[in-house]
């Protein structure tokens, strides 16, 4: 199977889960920015309500501004505070988005077993 093959595996196996796990909860907007939250979030630079909404690439601000609510209200995000400062949100995955990648990343495993 060549990397061309297993990479159409992933999405197709990618698909069947989006469908089963997110069903209508996310347009494709919220599963970009649930995407982008939790990349910055690996990567120790969590973002920001500010900073999000400052991501031309996925929706205006007012747009996403509605999206975030969507995912916090959903369970797929969180909102936490860094000490006494409340004034500033960031964006963090919940249980339910980690549960969720954690399921997307046993796929990617089982699309590159079956080489």
């Amino acid at each position: 199977m060549n990397s061309k093959d297993i990479y159409v595996r992933f999405l197709t196996l990618l698909q069947t889960l989006q469908a089963k796990e997110l069903g209508e909860q996310l347009d494709s907007t919220a599963e970009k920015l649930l995407e982008m939250i939790t990349i910055q979030y690996g990567l120790e630079q969590t973002l920001t309500v500010t900073e999000c909404m400052e991501l031309p690439t996925i929706a205006s601000p007012a747009t996403i501004h509605r999206k975030l609510d969507e995912l916090r209200l959903s369970g797929w995000i969180d909102f936490t505070y860094e000490g006494s400062n409340r004034r500033t949100k960031y964006l963090v995955p919940s249980a339910k988005a980690n549960k969720y990648f954690d399921k997307v990343s046993k796929l990617m495993s089982k699309a590159l077993a079956n080489q």
